[in-house]
């Protein structure tokens, strides 16, 4: 099986550190999202994996060899960062073949991928004329073309419409269960939590969290049950009662922190309180990644005075 490896990895540009001693490993079988704010260090990392950057201090690795002494890359290693790669005077075919023959790939891979990746239909099109969702397509074919034990993607889902994102979101999930070795980087936050098993998140070039999703999530956000009641002076009453303190939201429901659902029914059905809502209120990833990652944001927009 094969992982990415990244050890005490740092990347200077002059006097701006844009890596600072990232240590953190890829495994294979799951899709690893990889977030950040903007500036974070995100691309410039997976550059430095790729060999396309040199590290200033560190090591970066995949199945334990740098990736510039892997023969016929593509083989081993697939990666899309930038849609607009492609030559725009070749058509989508004809770029493929370029980079088959290069890795010694047969032509037939050529005509699998196109397929894959629904590019058959105009596959002898110059890219030129792509849209950026087709050139998306045309880099995840690219990236599939030497049936990879690696995958690297930077911002797949960049103009896709709602059918590709979905293609997109499925593929991950597919390649993760052949067993392949998957990361991710985007800034769509509900995307990345419907594909995403594991997150490794940057702020400022260092490493913020290296974590499951789930307990990402868990470690940042308070659980909450969520109630509707015709009787909220008879809610408010039962639940303190218990123990439990409810606020409630703009929408006319009831917020009970730290609360299982099983547990407030219960109350509620015992005291008689009338009951038209309830539910977990679970914590999403945008919340969990704001609450990590608000004061490592470079850029940040001030709100403006009324």
């Amino acid at each position: 099986m094969t992982s990415i490896d990244v050890q005490d990895l740092t990347k200077e540009f002059g006097s701006r550190r844009a890596v600072d001693r990232l240590t953190f490993r890829v495994q294979p079988g799951r899709v690893t999202g990889f977030l950040g704010p903007n500036g974070a260090g995100k691309s410039t990392t997976m550059r430095l994996v790729l060999g396309l950057d040199r590290p200033t201090a560190g090591a970066a690795t995949i199945g334990g060899r740098p990736y510039s002494t892997l023969r016929e890359p593509l083989r081993h290693v697939g990666a899309l960062l930038d849609a607009q790669a492609a030559h725009g005077s070749r058509t989508a075919r004809d770029h493929l073949r370029v980079l088959a023959a290069s890795n010694r790939i047969p032509d037939r891979r050529v005509d699998e991928v196109l397929e894959e990746t629904g590019l058959a239909s105009v596959a002898r099109r110059r890219v030129r004329t792509y849209s950026l969702g087709m050139r998306q397509r045309l880099g995840m074919a690219a990236a599939l073309l030497g049936d990879p034990e690696v995958v690297m993607l930077d911002e797949p889902s960049n103009g896709l419409d709602p059918e590709g994102i979905v293609w997109i979101r499925t593929l991950l999930r597919r390649l993760a269960g052949e067993g392949r070795t998957v990361l991710v980087s985007s800034h769509l936050m509900n995307e990345t939590a419907s594909f995403a098993d594991h997150l490794v998140v940057l702020g400022r070039g260092r490493l913020l969290a290296d974590t499951p999703l789930r307990d990402f999530i868990e470690a940042r956000v308070r659980p909450r049950v969520r109630i509707r009641t015709t009787d909220p002076v008879a809610l408010e009453s039962a639940l303190t009662r218990h123990g439990h303190t409810a606020e409630e939201q703009a929408d006319g429901h009831w917020a009970v922190h730290d609360a299982r659902v099983d547990d407030i029914g219960r109350i509620a059905s015992a005291a008689g309180v009338p009951v038209l809502e309830l539910a977990a209120d679970e914590g999403t990833l945008e919340q969990a990644y704001f609450d990590l990652t608000g004061a490592e944001t470079e850029f940040t927009a001030q709100p403006q005075e009324a």
